[in-house]
């Protein structure tokens, strides 16, 4: 088998690339050929593959699609973008990596032909939806988006939903809502807060919150994100279907009760360490955010999140602090 992982550096990038490791490979077999690339080096976690090969490219670019598919991998994780919050204040940096880089993977493996058939795994995201919004969002609901970034996901899963139809690959498109917890340093989606008010707080930081504690998000941990990566690999198109755009389960909450599930999880002092700074730039953002969804389908499919928020903090202090986290 041959893997070809795009936005291999990222957060998610670097956990399926754990999962994967763990796992010993994909759907049950072994992963012969590993290619990782990113806009910096990507990292393969030994033990995946025998000389895994890692490049640094822009997808964008002229010619680097080809050259990436041209071993003609079996299966694509595409996760390369620029987030929301870059999205959004670079209008062009946002438009060429985001829609240029997917719309030349996804030519890249078209004109390859002579029955060349990948499984390619997208990852997009509920920006794509836009208010007014029902209680909660079906994966069918009108796909009106209120963000540069939003518009960037409809466009692209356009694009993976037609090309699917005309037999060039075999599409799934993953909708992913807050992923939450994110290790490490924050990055320049304007959900970052839900991951800072958390992560900073357990290493024995101060954290800002830019919105109020009514703010309602889903979230689902980065182990789960890797597991849906993982699990859309395994399915099928008989068991998908037509509609191959999908959004993924996770816990409904509000900021408040974030802070409330932290202050079980660590206590108080560590809960104390967060503190209120109204944004509006943030708050103008999210306010055009869906919240609560229904994901009976993802379910019945077999993907599945954390219960609870609790859970996801737990998430975090065991696969990214070691079991540990600063009282």
């Amino acid at each position: 088998m041959h893997v070809l992982v795009t936005g291999a550096a990222g957060m998610i990038g670097r956990k399926l690339l754990a999962r994967l490791a763990r796992d010993g490979g994909l759907n049950g077999k072994p992963i012969e050929t590993l290619t990782l690339t990113d806009i910096v080096t990507p990292e393969a976690p030994a033990g995946l593959a025998t000389n895994p090969v890692l490049d640094t490219s822009d997808l964008a670019a002229p010619g680097v699609a080809e050259r990436l598919v041209k071993g003609r991998p079996d299966v694509i994780f595409h996760l390369a973008a620029i987030p929301s919050g870059g999205a959004e204040t670079d209008f062009e940096a946002g438009y060429r990596a985001n829609l240029d880089g997917t719309r030349n993977l996804l030519e890249a493996i078209r004109k390859i032909g002579d029955g060349y058939k990948p499984k390619v795994i997208y990852t997009s995201s509920i920006a794509v939806y836009g208010a007014p919004f029902p209680h909660s969002i079906p994966d069918d609901f009108i796909l009106t988006p209120l963000t540069s970034y939003g518009a960037h996901k409809v466009i692209c899963e356009t694009l993976l939903a037609d090309y699917n139809r005309r037999g060039f690959l075999e599409g799934v498109g993953v909708r992913l809502c807050g992923i939450t917890v994110r290790p490490g340093k924050p990055n320049l989606a304007a959900s970052g807060f839900y991951s800072s008010i958390i992560r900073e707080p357990l290493a024995g930081l101060e954290a800002t919150l830019p919105v109020s504690d009514d703010i309602t998000n889903t979230h689902a941990s980065p182990r789960a994100a890797a597991g849906f990566l993982v699990h859309a690999a395994s399915l099928t198109p008989e068991q998908i279907g037509p509609r191959i755009n999908m959004t993924m389960p996770g816990v409904c909450c509000t900021v408040g009760e974030q802070l409330e599930a932290l202050r079980r999880v660590a206590g108080d002092r560590v809960a104390a360490r967060v503190h209120r700074r109204p944004d509006e730039f943030i708050m103008r953002i999210v306010a055009g955010w869906p919240s609560r969804f229904d994901c009976t389908r993802a379910r019945e499919l077999g993907f599945t999140a954390e219960s609870s928020f609790d859970e996801i903090i737990r998430v975090h202090i065991e696969d990214d602090l070691d079991g540990n986290f600063v009282q």
